[in-house]
C-alpha cells in the first residue's frame, strides 16, 4: 500500500490554487502530481478547511463473533454441514450477511469440520496393511 503525500506538499498544491489563483490543472503540472489528486485536495481543503489525508485501513472486526459465533458453534456440533448450508441459514435464520470464505475462516479457526466420507478401516495399500 502506498503512502500519503506529504502535508507540505498538499499545503504548497492549495496554496498555489487559493492563493496565487492558479488552476488546478497548472498547480498539479507544476509540483508533478495528477490533475484528479489537485482536485481532490482543493475540494477537501474548502470543505473541512484541512488537506490532511483521510485514515488508510484499520481493523475491521469479525462478522462473526459474539453470539453469531456460539449458534455457529452450536450448529455444526449439532449435525452435518456444508460452508453453503450454513451461509444460508446464517443469512435466513440469522439475518447476517456473510459470504463462504468468511465462514471457511470461522470454521478453520474454530477447528470445526464435517468429513462426508468416513475413511475406512482398511484403507491404504496392502504392503501397509499387513506391516502393522
Amino acid at each position: 500500500m502506498t503512502k500519503p503525500y506529504s502535508l507540505d506538499l498538499r499545503d504548497r498544491v492549495v496554496a498555489a490554487v487559493e492563493k496565487e489563483g492558479l488552476s488546478r490543472h497548472q498547480a498539479a503540472a507544476r509540483f508533478g502530481v495528477a490533475v484528479s489528486t489537485a482536485v481532490h485536495w482543493v475540494r477537501r481543503y474548502r470543505t473541512t478547511g484541512d488537506v490532511a489525508p483521510s485514515k488508510i485501513g484499520g481493523y475491521k472486526q469479525r462478522t462473526l463473533r459474539g453470539d453469531h459465533a456460539d449458534w455457529l458453534i452450536a450448529r455444526c456440533r449439532e449435525k452435518a454441514f456444508t460452508i453453503s448450508q450454513l451461509v444460508e441459514e446464517l443469512q435466513a435464520e440469522r439475518g447476517l450477511k456473510v459470504d463462504r470464505h468468511s465462514v471457511w475462516e470461522f470454521l478453520h479457526a474454530e477447528g470445526l469440520s464435517f468429513k462426508k466420507k468416513p475413511v475406512r478401516k482398511g484403507a491404504g495399500s496392502r504392503r501397509h496393511r499387513t506391516a502393522a
